[in-house]
Order: C-alpha cells, then sequence, then structure tokens
C-alpha cells in the first residue's frame, strides 16, 4: 500500500501550533498528506486529541544564546528529519527556523522558512544581530520559498539579500472568523460616570511589546476616569519575570489587573470595550489585533509593521506611535468621548475587514498551493 506524502511543522510553542497553526494542519490532512509536527509540548496539544498526526518534543530554549544547547537541537532536528524524510518542511520562529532549516537543507528536503516576524532581533545590536542574521541568510536563501507577515519584514529580508528565491506576503496567519465570531457588544459609559469602560492588553508580559507604556497609560487614564478597567492577559516572560512584583502591585491599587495565561480569551474579549496593543517589538502580523477585530473590538495600536496593517485608522480603532505615551492617553481619550453606539460600529467594521482581508482561509490555500506544488514538482533541493 502506497504511504501519503509527509508534511512536516517546526515551531517552539504549543500557542503557535494550536492557535495559530491548526486549521492549517487540518487541512494538509483533509488533502490526503500525513503530519509531522515537532514543537515543545504545552498544554494546548489537549485540544489537538482528534488530529492525528506524529508528534515530536524538542528542547528549544527560545531566547537561550547556550551554543552546546541549539548543537543538541540541530542534532535532534536532523535525525528527525532523516528518520521521516518529509516531502516538506514548514518553520516558524527563529530557531527552527535556522537549525531545521539548514538540517532540511542537507539532507535535500524543501523547507518554506516563515518569518513571522524577526523578534527581538531588530533590536539586538552587534555580534548577536550579526549571527543571526547570517543564520537566516544562510537557511532563507536556499529555501523553496519564503512566506512574510508584513510588507515591511519582506522589504527588509530583500535589502539584506537574506532571500534569493521565491518570497510571498501573506496576511499573518490569519485570523479564524468562525473561531473568533463577533461578540455581542457591552454596555458602556464615559469612563467617569455610569458604566465602565474595559481595555485589554493581551499577550507575552515583556517589555518590547510596550508592557510599561500600557501601565503608565493606566495610570493616567485612571485619574481622569475612575470608571475605566484595565486587564493585562498573557504570561510574563521568564526572562522578565520582575513584571510579577508590579502587576501584583498595581492589583492591589486597582490599576491594572493581571488576569495571567488563559486557555480561551474569548470571555475576556467578550466583556471589553477594545483592546490596546502598545508592542514595539518585531512582529509579524498580530494575531492578537486579528483575533480582537474579529471578535467586534477596535483595537487601539501603534505604527509598528504588523500592527498597524490590522487597523484601519479612525474606522476600526486608533494607530499612533510607539513609545508616544502622551498620544496613546490620547488615542484612549478620544475612544472615551465616542457614544457606546459608535464604538459598537467600530468594532463591526473591523469585524468586515478581518473577513474580507485577514480570513484564515486565505492563508491556508496560500501554503496548500505551495506544498502541491512542491510535492509535484519533486525534491530537486540543493546541499549547501
Amino acid at each position: 500500500m502506497k504511504k501519503n506524502k509527509l508534511i512536516a511543522i517546526f515551531t517552539n510553542n504549543d500557542d503557535d501550533i494550536y492557535c495559530f497553526r491548526k486549521e492549517l494542519i487540518e487541512e494538509i490532512i483533509e488533502n490526503g498528506y500525513d503530519m509531522l509536527v515537532s514543537c515543545p509540548y504545552g498544554e494546548k496539544f489537549e485540544l489537538m486529541q482528534d488530529i492525528d498526526y506524529i508528534y515530536d518534543d524538542p528542547v528549544i530554549d527560545r531566547r537561550g544564546t547556550n551554543i552546546a544547547a541549539d548543537i543538541k537541537l540541530f542534532i535532534h532536528y536532523f535525525k528527525l528529519l532523516k528518520k521521516y524524510r518529509p516531502a516538506a518542511v514548514l518553520t516558524y520562529t527563529v530557531k527552527p527556523n535556522i537549525y531545521c532549516g539548514i538540517a532540511a537543507h542537507i539532507l535535500r528536503i524543501p523547507v518554506i522558512s516563515n518569518v513571522t516576524g524577526f523578534g527581538s532581533v531588530i533590536r539586538e545590536n552587534g555580534i548577536v544581530q550579526k549571527i543571526v542574521m547570517l543564520l537566516f541568510k544562510l537557511t532563507f536563501r536556499r529555501s523553496k520559498c519564503v512566506m512574510f507577515q508584513n510588507e515591511t519584514n519582506k522589504k527588509l529580508a530583500e535589502k539584506l539579500h537574506l532571500v534569493k528565491g521565491e518570497s510571498v506576503l501573506i496576511p499573518g496567519s490569519g485570523v479564524n472568523t468562525e473561531r473568533y465570531p463577533l461578540q455581542a457588544y457591552p454596555e458602556g459609559g464615559d469612563g467617569i460616570t455610569g458604566e465602565t469602560v474595559v481595555f485589554n492588553y493581551m499577550g507575552r508580559v515583556m517589555y518590547d511589546k510596550g508592557v510599561n507604556d500600557f501601565i503608565k497609560a493606566a495610570e493616567i487614564i485612571r485619574k481622569d476616569y475612575p470608571k475605566t478597567v484595565f486587564n493585562m492577559l498573557g504570561f510574563i516572560e521568564p526572562t522578565e519575570d520582575y513584571y510579577s512584583d508590579l502587576l501584583d502591585d498595581l492589583g492591589e491599587k486597582g490599576i491594572v489587573h493581571y488576569l495571567g495565561s488563559q486557555k480561551d480569551i474569548k470571555p475576556f474579549v467578550a466583556a471589553s470595550h477594545a483592546t490596546i496593543h502598545p508592542s514595539a517589538y518585531g512582529e509579524g502580523m498580530s494575531n492578537v489585533l486579528l483575533e480582537s477585530a474579529s471578535s467586534g473590538r477596535p483595537n487601539i495600536t501603534t505604527d509598528n509593521p504588523g500592527c498597524f496593517e490590522t487597523v484601519k485608522s479612525n474606522i476600526t480603532g486608533y494607530i499612533y506611535h510607539a513609545g508616544d505615551i502622551v498620544e496613546l492617553c490620547n488615542c484612549i481619550k478620544r475612544f472615551l468621548a465616542l457614544p457606546n453606539d459608535q464604538r459598537k460600529q467600530m468594532g463591526q467594521k473591523g469585524r468586515e475587514y478581518m473577513e474580507n482581508n485577514f480570513s484564515r482561509k486565505i492563508v491556508t490555500s496560500v501554503y496548500l498551493d505551495k506544498i502541491n506544488e512542491i510535492c509535484l514538482r519533486g525534491n530537486n533541493s540543493e546541499r549547501i
């Protein structure tokens, strides 16, 4: 009996698999392929037990620079790829992109590399950034295709000559508009009297994501608008665990309510009036903003690549210059000055924008076309 061709996905976090790649995995399997998923174990895998795939649990220090650990990861990837010989490999995030990508090139396995943002690499200086960019070049230039989630990253990669072959711009990971349906909009007041107005920050708690700006804005706004509520959802980045004590103190003062990491953000989005995403991070395309808009919530975010593309300025939300707390506060005040019906309309227009431009069906279709093309064309990758 002839075996199905195997497609492999490599990434570094279970959120990345369940929240952003689940529909892609299902679509690939439905089209007659087998699946290999390589990603450190996390609780989100418990939500994927109805999907039939081969699972690999690598050890990845996402933000570490231990050379010995990275060599072990490369060897792990090489042995895994040699054992299963997938017809094509999709790599996401920095270390899988680099180490899995290089291992696959050596074994002449076609690679679709994915730039989901350059992350903290862009903010690095000196030798670390140079080494990472050199490794990106080593793998991206030999990939069958490199997928970019925003035009800024694509142009940067072209400027640095990181890509030699085909490159494709996709609307981020897309958003499953069925998983994130339009939510009923809550009643709300002016932030001073009557009904409260709730703002959410959702994402990793780390400096580059603009957490400090969110906190400062909450402190400023709540002085004049005591009926505003500022929530923060997401796990604290281990390298920045000093936020734990700070958030405890802010919670006691009623300034920011830290709600931790949540398996399902939908109830918290439903209870909110808007999402604030103050990121200056090297985003690909902010999934937080896509999911928020799909749920019918206006977004207040920065002019950072991967953020501003998700908002139609003054129509579905507000865009301000990253790091400008005064401008952020002005955006919040403009939002608070709106009648609640206008806030609701803003959220509905954001939902329409997602359906027309950022549906996950658009993204999975692009991937499947590329996978089919590679598998029909055959494995013609060159060795490094």
